[in-house]
């Protein structure tokens, strides 16, 4: 069995998956075999719903609060990249004045 290629699914995808779920009363496994989807990932979207209506477990992320992390963490990346240029920056003319 080879490995699957990686799929993307928009936010509304997984929304009515998750909700053909509730409805259905089928299990999570037998929803995602109907759909060609990895159990895995469908039981991430259902658990993910349960962490933003606010009956997941103490400290788990909303998916807003996944979010704004992931937006800070670029930003602390760009800003450690540029303080990085202003060291090499300063050095360089340090340098150049003696």
């Amino acid at each position: 069995m080879g490995k699957r290629k990686r799929r993307s699914f928009s936010k509304e995808y997984k929304a009515e998956v998750v909700e053909l779920i509730r409805k259905s009363g089928k299990s999570i496994g037998a929803v995602a075999r109907e759909l060609d989807l990895a159990e895995t990932a469908v039981r991430r979207w259902v658990q993910q719903v349960e962490i933003d209506s606010g009956r997941g477990p103490a400290g788990a992320l909303t998916t807003a609060e996944r979010e704004e992390l992931a937006q800070l963490r670029k930003r602390v990346k760009t800003l450690e990249m540029e303080r990085e240029i202003l060291k090499k920056a300063t050095a360089f003319f340090a340098k150049e004045s003696k």
